[in-house]
C-alpha cells in the first residue's frame, strides 16, 4: 500500500488501521486482486473511503502521486513506485497476491527474447520478493 506523506500525517494509527475511513484508490472491477483486497478490508474491519476506481494501473499511480488517496501496487516494484511517483510504501498486504503467467505453445522456452525476459523476472524482479 502506497500513499503521499501528507495522508500519513492525517492518520494517527499504524498500518493497517490507518486505512479505515482513509481515501483509497481501488483497482477496477476487472482487476484480479480487487475481490481479495475487499475481502482483506472486511477481514480487518476496515472501511476505506473509496474515492476512485481505476482499470489502468498507471492512472491509479498518477492519482496516488497527486495525493488523492492510498493505493496498492505489487511488492516487486516497490522501489520503482516510490521513486517514480514520489510516494511512501506504508504497508504490505501478504494476503493479497497477484499471479502472473507466461503462456507458450511449446513445452520449454526457446525464443531468445522470452528466455531473457523470464530470466530477468526470476533473477532481478522476483528474487528479492518473499512469498
Amino acid at each position: 500500500v502506497f500513499g503521499k506523506s501528507h495522508l500519513l500525517v492525517e492518520r494517527s494509527s499504524g498500518f493497517p488501521a490507518l486505512l479505515d475511513k482513509a481515501p483509497f484508490l481501488l483497482p477496477g472491477e476487472d482487476a484480479s486482486i480487487r475481490p481479495k483486497l475487499i475481502q482483506w478490508f472486511e477481514a480487518n474491519k476496515l472501511r476505506p473511503r473509496i474515492v476512485g476506481e481505476f482499470d489502468d494501473s498507471a492512472l491509479v499511480k498518477a492519482f496516488g502521486q497527486a495525493g488523492a488517496g492510498f493505493f496498492v501496487a505489487p511488492t516487486a516494484i516497490v522501489e520503482h513506485v516510490c521513486e517514480q511517483y514520489k510516494v511512501t510504501a506504508i504497508g504490505r498486504i501478504d494476503a493479497v497476491q497477484e499471479h502472473l503467467y507466461a503462456i507458450t505453445t511449446e513445452r520449454r522456452l526457446t525464443h531468445p527474447a522470452i528466455v531473457a525476459i523470464s530470466k530477468a523476472a526470476r533473477e532481478d524482479v522476483f528474487s528479492s520478493v518473499k512469498p
